[in-house]
């Protein structure tokens, strides 16, 4: 799923409450983008795009202009994954996500925040595969990201698990917060899209890490423009 500033403009004319608060709060959370934030690619489905030398092209933009919604979004994507004409088997995608690697500073970062004792979590409309790996890597507390299904054979069967929207990331904001009992105000967000620009708006402190847009940096408390995400920390611990 791609990133596209027209999309979050089509959600920003509809209903998006903002949640500015008082900066001063001391963080308790940090929800963190996973593609181009914790893991240093543009999108896990992209990458298994290229790894197949396959486009969804032509779901992206009837995803954009509303005419699909995620799940079936999922589904075209998953059945352009074949190997030797045959569906893939949920093990290929863990082989191929693998070889992801982690953003520059992303240790650092995750080490220092979990020795304040501060929870960290991934909200992210990439593939739990990925997710998962990347929070055992990171020790990150919370995950919330989507999934794909298989069938008797351990075949994808083009069946997604809706863990996240990719245009309502602050509806999960929102249910873990509300189910760790965090004030919204003492959670930051980290983002580097405009799909990330709502979950930025709905927390006390949001963070455009890299980001790839404008709409990213005018949405965002704090900006750093380095591939570090060790940077991010001293606007967390202030």
């Amino acid at each position: 799923m791609e990133h596209n500033c027209i999309f979050y403009c089509y959600r920003k004319t509809r209903e998006l409450t903002h949640y500015k608060t008082n900066k001063t709060e001391k963080i308790e959370l940090v929800i963190f983008d996973m593609d181009g934030v914790l893991a240093d690619i543009i999108s896990s489905w992209k990458y298994i795009h290229d790894y197949f030398k396959t486009s969804n092209e032509r779901s992206v933009n009837e995803y954009l202009k509303g005419k699909i919604d995620d799940m079936e979004f999922i589904k075209r994507d998953v059945f352009l994954w074949k190997e030797n004409g045959k569906p893939i088997t949920k093990d290929k995608l863990v082989e191929i996500l693998s070889d992801v690697p982690l953003m520059n500073g992303a240790k650092e970062c995750l080490k220092n925040l979990k020795e304040k004792q501060i929870k960290t979590a991934i909200i992210s409309a990439g593939l739990d595969i990925l997710a998962n790996r990347v929070a055992k890597e990171l020790e990150i507390d919370f995950v919330i990201a989507n999934g794909v299904k298989t069938d008797k054979h351990g075949r994808l069967n083009g069946v997604g698990v809706l863990g996240v929207r990719l245009m309502y990331k602050d509806w999960a904001v929102k249910a873990l917060a509300e189910q760790q009992n965090i004030p919204l105000e003492k959670i930051a967000t980290v983002g580097n899209s405009c799909f990330d620009i709502p979950m930025l708006e709905m927390s006390g402190l949001s963070i455009a890490f890299n980001p790839g847009d404008d709409c990213t940096r005018k949405a965002a408390d704090v900006i750093v423009e380095e591939k570090d995400l060790s940077k991010i920390l001293p606007f967390i611990e202030r």
